[in-house]
């Protein structure tokens, strides 16, 4: 039983942790692609849009980048219908999330050889769905019958079986929502404000980014809550902060700038403003997500005492499937701790990389929020050559099984 104490702290730090953790780097990703599409132009959408061959190979090449901000540009791209389902897998396979920092800093020798391996298979996975399908088509339906109730009704995967993209009416889609104009006597105020909040949120992401970065390099410590002029306080202040700016960015702010919608590529921006406030309000909806992943995780560890380290230690040879089948939950909560045993040396080599290439991290939330069956197709598709890769890696590089000890 879970006291009313420790269901506060622990509503306290997820809510903290998220935004420092996950939320500060996966802005600075989406920033950094915001702006080269402002600076070119759109081209680079454009170009993807007229190289379909190459498209697996730039969603892996976004899904390697650390953190999840750069498989999680691919998710619109899909449901606009610029690139093909291969891709998204391509870009969810190769992430690693945010426990891809954990690794790099505590044991980056094992980071080359797991992101190594994620990458490769990862290309070959997409182009695999992309060329012959692999039964992609028996899944969508599958889903489809259980799916259809977790959906707002607004899209429909209408080719996922084919191996291609999900392709949405976007005009039309667009002609239907608020393009960030309030309305009634106090929209003026809420739209100053909201361009206040705005403002804001980047001002604490940068704080939180200093602060994520310091927390990485001293090894992922405890952090306690508290408001001090040190790390802990830039930690705290930054994450609780960071995120109640988040939600109301998400909830409140977008019906009065930006265009009142997220999960959106854009083709262009009309100015460096516009390219912050979008990267912005595309995180935002991350945040949401990333905080609810979160007290998901953390209040189900408590609740019904799952000890992930214990489990993994004791699971022997069925240490790839398991950490390929942790892969499945959304968000970088338990893929972070699943890193840090294996930095301990609680789990072997083959482990880490199927979990590597299974989870999608938070780059999965997005596309959740708009086209709930893709999503889980996806998912299942991330986590078949993880299960692959794993278990021959367990089989065929012995050494490799014992773990930290000895990759590290």
């Amino acid at each position: 039983m879970i006291g009313l104490q420790e269901a506060i702290d622990i509503f306290v730090f997820s809510v903290r942790d998220g935004f420092v953790q996950v939320s500060a780097f996966v802005a600075i990703t989406v920033l950094l692609f915001s702006y080269i599409q402002y600076r070119t132009g759109g081209r680079i959408v454009s170009y993807l849009e007229s190289h379909e061959r190459m498209q697996p190979i730039a969603g892996a090449l976004l899904g390697l980048t650390p953190g999840c901000g750069g498989a999680i540009i691919a998710m619109p791209l899909y449901i606009r219908g610029t690139v093909s389902f291969g891709t998204v897998v391509a870009a969810l396979a190769a992430t690693a999330g945010d426990s891809a920092f954990v690794i790099l800093a505590l044991a980056p020798k094992a980071a080359a050889y797991a992101y190594a391996m994620a990458f490769v298979a990862a290309i070959l996975f997409g182009y695999a769905i992309d060329i012959w399908g692999l039964g992609v088509g028996r899944v969508d339906r599958a889903v489809n019958r259980i799916s259809r109730p977790m959906t707002d009704g607004g899209f429909t995967t209408t080719n996922v079986a084919d191996g291609g993209p999900s392709i949405p009416n976007y005009e039309m889609d667009q002609s239907c929502h608020d393009h960030g104009h309030g309305t009634g006597d106090d929209s003026g105020l809420l739209t100053t404000i909201s361009h206040g909040v705005h403002v804001l949120w980047w001002g604490v992401a940068v704080a939180g980014l200093v602060a994520g970065v310091l927390y990485l390099v001293r090894g992922a410590p405890e952090v306690p809550l508290e408001f001090a002029p040190t790390f802990f306080g830039l930690f705290t202040i930054a994450g609780l902060v960071g995120t109640t700016a988040s939600f109301y960015l998400h909830f409140v702010g977008r019906r009065f700038i930006g265009e009142g919608e997220a999960g959106r590529i854009r083709d262009d921006f009309t100015s460096a403003y516009e390219t912050f406030q979008h990267a912005a309000m595309e995180t935002s909806m991350v945040t949401v997500w990333v905080i609810a992943a979160y007290l998901i995780y953390e209040y189900s560890i408590v609740i019904f005492s799952i000890d992930i380290g214990a489990i993994a230690a004791a699971a022997g040879v069925l240490a790839p499937i398991g950490g390929a089948l942790l892969g499945l939950i959304p968000g970088c909560a338990p893929q972070i701790v699943f890193a840090q045993v294996y930095a301990q040396g609680g789990i072997p080599f083959s482990a880490l990389t199927a979990n590597a290439i299974s989870q999608d991290g938070d780059a999965l939330f997005p596309l959740m929020a708009i086209d709930m069956k893709a999503a889980i197709v996806a998912t299942i598709y991330t986590t078949i050559p993880a299960l692959i890769v794993g278990i021959v890696l367990y089989a065929v590089w012995p050494y490799a099984r014992f773990g930290f000890g000895v990759i590290g």
